[in-house]
């Protein structure tokens, strides 16, 4: 009997947790979170402003709650939670000792964990249910994600093999190096276009491949939410 109040809090939370993922609010969240640290929190942190650290951690708490209650095996969770954690152990011994090895080791891991993220948001998108808003949130969600990968998959590139970038001016620090990098992708990702050129082969590859992405997932996404749509209409 005195194991019964374990198994009764964790099936209550697990509830509570479950229905903020159900509703509009969970993917809302996240969205609101990535736009800022994206469109605002990057860019001033290469001018020494402080404040990332909490928005990365409110998408990690928010990501790994969903990761609890997505429809997924427990393996696929449990490498989640490790992966997100081992992540975190890596960037922070990168900022106390910056050894290139912790570096390169870091920017892997990110792109890792930010793909399993895109994910778990595509799970949590695609969900049994009625198509609301929240579906529109989530597929920007996983698009901002997508950004954020390729930026730190730049950023791996750039630190194993340093030249691989030409800037027209060069990054003095890591933030200024994460900041460039985050600019770059996202005008890749959109086609856009920047100042920053890739000049080793892989460098280009990479560049190729999010052009190609940034062109097809939008329009698959689309496609997706309104075949969802259609289905579930009630048929007449």
């Amino acid at each position: 009997m005195a194991n019964d109040p374990h198994p009764t809090h964790t099936s209550f939370l697990r509830a509570h947790i479950s229905e903020f993922w159900s509703g509009d609010l969970g993917l809302t969240l996240v969205t609101m979170a990535l736009a800022v640290l994206i469109f605002v929190i990057t860019p001033m942190r290469e001018y020494g402003l402080r404040g990332r650290v909490f928005f990365d951690l409110a998408v990690v708490v928010l990501m790994i709650s969903a990761a609890l209650v997505v429809d997924q095996t427990r393996i696929a969770t449990a490498v989640v939670v490790a992966v997100v954690v081992g992540t975190a152990a890596v960037l922070g011994a990168g900022r106390i000792h910056p050894t290139p090895f912790l570096l390169q080791l870091g920017s892997v891991l990110v792109t890792i964990s930010l793909l399993l993220y895109v994910r778990i948001v595509l799970l949590v998108t695609f969900r049994g249910g009625t198509i609301t808003w929240s579906r529109i949130q989530g597929g920007v969600s996983a698009y901002l994600l997508i950004g954020l990968a390729f930026a730190s998959a730049y950023q791996f590139v750039e630190q194993l093999h340093p030249g691989a970038f030409r800037f027209v001016t060069q990054p003095a620090d890591l933030d200024q190096l994460t900041a460039k990098f985050t600019y770059y992708s996202f005008t890749t990702l959109t086609t856009v276009g920047s100042d920053i050129n890739p000049v080793f082969p892989f460098a280009r590859s990479l560049t190729i491949a999010e052009s190609v992405v940034g062109q097809l997932f939008p329009a698959v996404l689309m496609g997706a939410l309104v075949a969802m749509a259609l289905q579930s209409r009630p048929k007449s």
